[in-house]
């Protein structure tokens, strides 16, 4: 029978161009998406001492770090540094319930925290009514003022809330305020009083 070709030499040859014309556009693609992320990238660094996020390997039927399921955080945290090992790795600051995970980690699963300290929330300090709503309570009243409008005047209050840290002090309506928390204004009455009856005694 003999040998026989699968297909003419001239169509092996434009498949041959073609391979390579695809091969090269993909080359070019690459290259250009590497220039674009080269140029954005920046080498991370952290010193011992910052705070920082652990990424969270999502791993499907696997436990990482606690967490499962796909509506887990991506991120834990935050740890604090406690060593640098070598330049691309560190030694994190771990609670006891992780202590089976080894807790030296590349950069590259490590995120530097920016929030501020003293905005965390513990979990024991939040409360949550019977439909799941966050439930804040004023603490005291710092001021009082009378907001005047066009056709009426408004009073409202400065109130101090419990766990809001950025904006702890808002002004509210006198009569909301009355209505949900009467005891607050029962509070501050007898504080005034006090300190009258001290400034009568101290003259």
């Amino acid at each position: 029978m003999g040998q026989r070709e699968l297909a003419p030499k001239d169509v092996a040859a434009k498949m041959n161009e073609k391979i390579d014309l695809v091969g090269a556009r993909l080359k070019a693609a690459q290259d250009r998406q590497k220039s674009y992320a080269d140029k954005r990238r920046r080498p991370i660094e952290f010193q011992v001492g910052d705070q920082v996020l652990l990424k969270v390997s999502p791993w499907k039927g696997v436990i990482r770090c606690r967490r499962r399921g796909k509506l887990g955080p991506r991120y834990i945290g935050p740890f604090k540094i406690f060593a640098r090992i070598v330049e691309v790795a560190y030694r994190l600051e771990l609670p006891p319930t992780l202590d089976d995970i080894h807790n030296v980690f590349h950069v590259s699963q490590l995120r530097k925290c920016l929030a501020d300290e003293t905005s965390y929330i513990l979990l024991e300090d939040i409360e949550v009514d019977k439909r799941m709503n966050y439930i804040e309570r004023p603490i005291t009243i710092k001021d009082s003022k009378v907001q005047t409008l066009r056709n009426k005047k408004i009073k409202q209050v400065l109130a101090q809330w419990q766990h809001k840290k950025w904006t702890n002090l808002t002004w509210e309506p006198e009569d909301e305020m009355r209505k949900y928390y009467p005891t607050l204004f029962e509070l501050k009455m007898v504080t005034s009083n006090y300190s009258l009856n001290f400034k009568e005694v101290d003259y």
